[in-house]
């Protein structure tokens, strides 16, 4: 089987190059237009409000990997229990539906899984760090779409912008600043679904406010499954009369308050999809989350910029979750706070040798003080505790990267990111106290190049080393061996070509390497995790990916992209010999996303979209049955009634197809159904 499987996926490898190189050859002999030039390999999806002013820190799009911007005319007008489902309609992207009360699902790519054993995406809202220790993203439910500006995703390992979690890269979710536009939006529909949503913002002389209130609640597709859910965000910021600086204060805080449902049996997942288990009647969780933030951007002189942010983070968890008919209900409770800064100095000095040279130096540093317990409980009654965490997690880091053209044509991006790890760990239970492990300065070369074939055509090739660490107990030195960090070398090459002036597209094939990976130990049976357990071996992951942006005739958007990917472990951890050249678990050979948006009439706009996955195995030993394939097609339909106001159908899943998330830990499976088909009406206004 892993013979065949290589030999398939080198075969793909080779029509995949001669492909790159004959688009590439055919483009370069093309009629181009200058004015279309743009040197990068980003992609955009959507419409996005870019600011003129071209100091401050380097952008995504000066990232040259395959970076994707999702803007708000796609996002806006999406109706969603959680804003990770937005990510659905981006490139390479799997999102893990667990659909459980409050710990309901994630994103990831580059052939990594949302389970949470490994979680390989730094998350960032506007700026802010906004991942849990072990990299999950409970912060990001706070943010609804209609308070989202734009989506910014750099797959790839040469991002030196992040340290800790940027394994695969980074997601940047930019919202609503400045303007006096105000937005609100009344969704009814399926699963008792009522949601509200309003935006407004305010700008007068050198100050502006932005505020966003939301409120959802729903029953949920499947018994037991009602959330109520509320954020409130609000931003103050002052701009100089000369526009030299800026200063502003962000602040955003969440309540969910959600039903588990439970995993079914494969057998009841298809024939009773929406069923809940009796066992799972007492199962419920409550979440909040808090961001707070100050900014400062200035322009220090014509060629130098600054960049300065403080914040902190406050999560709080308390769940109440049983896995399994056989398996006791646990109380699982988090509380973690994070404080951190972050410092960026850009200079773009005129120089005599090159057409363009930036020169980019940041620092940051986060303290994390956590609290992880875990008790058994009998109908939210607490019978006995097996957890009882308090540990500290200091991370600083450093890097430099500059951007270097030489020739109108060329750009070079070499940089080099510094990470240092510190903190302790508690077990209030035993006594035991661990120091974190000796991981040393974790050095991140990076290297990216890319030319203009034409103004039509770009291709680009990158290197670059990222690292994870252990998280929670598996961060820290409780047994007598220490652990290094797993370095992960990955690399990229691609072509990014407008063949058509209404055509854009991305081909892209990638590779990362990682040295000792190491897994989280879930432990959904409520056995305590000594630590140290949970490491899977040296890994290789790889694919390719292919993309097109179309806009064919003026008031139609269309896109469509595919992701292979392939993740095994090339050399396992000693006491797991059987995963030798086995696929990592939850991991589907395939993603697609497509869509297209028409305006039909100036008053009606209809949309279809559509994702799609393939299968994955549940477990390393890829011995249990595989599960997980879906292709799910959505409509959607808008009729602007008057200038201010207009009203928006969508239908999920129109087909009813039936889809499941699934797991397998320690001789148990849970299948957890995906939503059926419901159907959405809004009234939106501006105001």
């Amino acid at each position: 089987m892993k013979v065949t499987s290589e030999i398939h996926f080198h075969a793909l490898r080779a029509p995949l190059a001669a492909a790159v190189l004959l688009a590439t050859t055919a483009l370069a002999h093309a009629q181009t237009d200058p004015a279309d030039a743009t040197g990068d390999s980003a992609l955009t999806l959507g419409s996005v409000t870019i600011s003129g002013k071209a100091a401050g820190p380097l952008s995504a799009r000066s990232v040259f990997s395959s970076v994707d911007i999702l803007g708000a005319s796609l996002l806006q007008d999406q109706h969603v229990d959680y804003s990770w489902e937005l990510l659905t309609r981006a490139p390479g992207v799997q999102v893990t539906q667990f659909k459980q009360g409050t710990d309901a699902g994630r994103f990831s790519f580059r052939g990594f899984n949302g389970e949470g054993r490994v979680n390989a995406v730094k998350l960032l809202i506007d700026g802010i760090p906004s991942n849990d220790n072990a990299g999950g993203m409970p912060f990001l439910d706070a943010v609804f779409p209609l308070d989202i500006e734009a989506i910014e995703i750099v797959r790839g390992t040469n991002d030196p912008r992040y340290g800790l979690h940027n394994i695969a890269g980074n997601a940047n979710v930019l919202t609503r600043t400045g303007g006096n536009e105000g937005r609100s939006s009344l969704t009814m529909g399926s699963f008792g679904t009522k949601e509200v949503q309003v935006a407004k913002g305010i700008e007068s002389g050198n100050w502006s406010q932005n505020y966003f209130l939301a409120w959802r609640d729903s029953d949920g597709y499947r018994d037991h499954a009602d959330a109520k859910k509320l954020a409130l965000s609000g931003k103050w910021f002052y701009t100089s009369d000369d526009a030299r600086w800026r200063a502003g204060l962000s602040a955003r805080y969440y309540r969910n308050k959600a039903l588990e449902s439970g995993y079914l049996s494969r057998e009841e997942a298809i024939n009773a999809p929406r069923s809940s288990p009796t066992y799972a009647a007492a199962d419920r969780g409550e979440r909040e989350t808090l961001q707070l933030s100050t900014h400062l951007d200035a322009e220090l002189t014509p060629d130098l910029s600054w960049s300065a942010k403080l914040y902190t983070n406050q999560y709080e968890n308390q769940r109440w979750v049983r896995f399994s008919a056989a398996g006791v209900q646990q109380e699982r409770y988090s509380d973690e706070r994070q404080h951190g800064a972050i410092s960026t100095l850009t200079w773009r000095p005129k120089v005599s040798w090159a057409h363009d040279f930036t020169l980019e130096g940041g620092v940051d540093a986060q303290w994390q003080d956590n609290l992880g317990q875990r008790y058994r409980s009998t109908q939210r009654v607490r019978t006995s505790q097996f957890r009882d965490w308090d540990f500290d997690l200091d991370t600083q880091g450093a890097y430099l990267q500059a951007v270097i053209r030489p020739v109108s044509a060329l750009k070079i991006v070499p940089a080099l990111r510094v990470d240092k790890v510190g903190g302790s760990f508690v077990d209030r239970l035993t006594g035991l106290r661990s120091e974190v492990h000796d991981y040393g300065l974790i050095k991140q070369p990076k290297i990216s190049v890319a030319y203009t074939l034409t103004p039509q055509a770009s291709v680009y090739i990158n290197w670059g080393r990222t690292f994870q660490i252990g998280t929670g107990i598996d961060a820290y030195r409780t047994q007598t061996r220490n652990l290094e960090p797993s370095i992960n070398d990955g690399w990229e090459t691609g072509v990014k070509f407008s063949p058509l002036p209404w055509l854009d597209a991305r081909v892209a094939y990638w590779e990362q390497r990682a040295s000792g990976e190491v897994a989280r130990v879930l432990g959904v049976d409520g056995l305590p995790d000594p630590g140290g357990l949970g490491n899977v071996g040296q890994t290789l992951r790889k694919g390719f990916d292919l993309q097109l942006n179309a806009r064919p005739v003026a008031g139609t958007t269309a896109w469509v992209a595919y992701s292979h990917q392939q993740a095994r472990i090339t050399e396992p951890d000693p006491s797991a010999p059987a995963t030798r050249g086995k696929q990592i678990e939850n991991v589907p050979r395939y993603l697609v996303s497509a869509g297209v948006d028409w305006q039909s009439t100036p008053q009606l706009k209809l949309s279809a979209w559509a994702n799609a996955q393939g299968d994955y195995y549940l477990e390393r030993s890829n011995v249990q049955p595989k599960a997980g394939k879906y292709a799910l097609l959505n409509l959607g339909a808008t009729y602007k009634v008057s200038p201010t106001v207009d009203v928006s159908l969508q239908v999920k899943n129109v087909t009813n197809r039936k889809h499941v998330y699934a797991w397998h830990d320690s001789g148990s499976s849970g299948y957890s159904p995906g939503d059926g088909r419901g159907m959405y009406a809004s009234l939106n206004a501006r105001f």
